[in-house]
C-alpha cells in the first residue's frame, strides 16, 4: 500500500487541500472529484496507482477540506474553479500529467486540457460527461432552472442537497448495497450541511449550463489533439448515461470505452477493476512514447 500524504497549499488566497501519493519523479495523474464529493472518493484508487505514478487529488474550493470562500468574494463558477486548479497545477509544477475526470471534474478537467494541450498525457473519464446525449432526465429540473432562474425553480433544486439524495447518488444502480461504505455518504453530507454551502451548490448548478455551452469547444479540442482516452463508466448512473461515454468515440475514434455494472460512484464498488484498466491504459501510452523515442 503506497503512503498517502495530506497537504494544503495557498492558491491565490484560497487554501486548497489535496492528497498525494507516489514518487514525484514518476508520471503525474491528477484526480478531479465531482458533486457532492471530495478527494476522499479516491482513497481506494490512490494506493493502486501510487506504486507507479505520482498521484494528486485536490478538493475543489467549497468542497471537502479546502477553504469555502464567501460567495461575495469568490465566484462559484466552473470557470473560476478551473482558474484555481490552473494555478494549483502550476504551483505543483505538473508540466505533463494525465487527468481523471468525474462528474464536476469533467468540465473542469476539459477546460484545463484545452488551456494546456501540450501538458496532457492522457484523459480518463469515469462518468465524466461532455455530450448532451449523456444527460439523463434527472437533469430536467436543473435545465428548467437554466431556462428560468427564478426563486421557485432554484428552491426546487434544494432537494439535491438532502441526505436522502446524497445516499441515492451512491446507491442507485448498485446491485449489492453492502459494497457501499457509509463513510463517503456521511462525509459528503457533513460538508453539504455547512452554513451557506447550499447556496454555493445552487450557484454551481445554475452555472453548469456554461459547461454544456462549452461542449462544442471540448469536442473541437478532442478532435484536434486526439489525447489518449479511456472511459471507465458505471452503466447504471442515473445522471450520466452510457451513451455519454460512447459519444466520445465521435471525436476520439481510438478511445477505449469500458462499462461496469454499477452506478455513479463506480469507485465505491469497482476501484480494483477500474484501477487495473487505468494502469493498462497508461502503460500502453508509456510503451508508445518509448517506441517513438527509439
Amino acid at each position: 500500500m503506497n503512503t498517502i500524504h495530506y497537504r494544503t497549499i495557498d492558491v491565490n488566497g484560497v487554501s486548497v487541500f489535496y492528497r498525494e501519493s507516489g514518487d514525484r519523479l514518476n508520471p503525474h495523474i491528477l484526480l478531479l472529484h465531482g458533486y457532492p464529493s471530495s478527494s476522499f472518493m479516491f482513497r481506494n484508487l490512490m494506493p493502486v496507482l501510487g506504486e507507479d505514478y505520482h498521484v494528486i487529488a485536490p478538493d475543489l474550493p467549497g468542497f471537502g477540506f479546502s477553504a469555502v470562500p464567501d460567495s461575495g468574494e469568490f465566484a462559484y463558477t466552473f470557470e473560476n474553479l478551473t482558474a484555481v486548479l490552473q494555478k494549483f497545477i502550476d504551483l505543483l509544477q505538473l508540466d505533463r500529467f494525465s487527468v481523471y475526470l468525474f462528474d464536476y471534474g469533467a468540465p473542469i478537467g476539459l477546460r484545463l486540457a484545452m488551456a494546456n494541450p501540450d501538458r496532457i498525457g492522457g484523459i480518463i473519464s469515469q462518468n465524466g460527461n461532455a455530450y448532451e446525449e449523456g444527460l439523463s432526465n434527472g437533469w430536467n429540473p436543473i435545465q428548467k432552472y437554466w431556462r428560468d432562474p427564478n426563486p421557485a425553480n432554484r428552491n426546487e433544486l434544494r432537494k439535491f442537497m438532502t441526505a436522502e439524495f446524497t445516499a441515492y447518488q451512491y446507491r442507485e444502480g448498485v446491485a449489492d448495497q453492502t459494497l457501499i461504505a457509509p463513510d463517503g455518504i456521511e462525509l459528503d453530507q457533513h460538508f453539504l450541511d455547512r452554513p451557506g454551502n447550499i447556496e454555493i451548490q445552487l450557484d454551481l448548478l445554475k452555472d453548469y449550463i456554461s459547461n454544456v455551452l462549452l461542449y462544442p469547444s471540448f469536442h473541437r479540442y478532442l478532435k484536434e489533439y486526439q489525447p489518449p482516452f479511456l472511459a471507465v463508466w458505471g452503466n447504471r448512473d442515473p445522471y450520466f448515461l452510457p451513451v455519454g461515454a460512447e459519444a466520445y468515440k465521435k471525436d476520439l475514434p481510438n478511445a477505449t470505452i469500458k462499462f461496469f455494472d454499477t452506478g455513479h460512484f463506480a469507485l465505491e464498488t469497482h476501484f480494483e477493476e477500474i484501477g487495473r484498466e487505468i494502469l493498462q491504459f497508461l502503460q500502453k501510452e508509456v510503451d508508445a512514447v518509448e517506441e517513438i523515442s527509439h
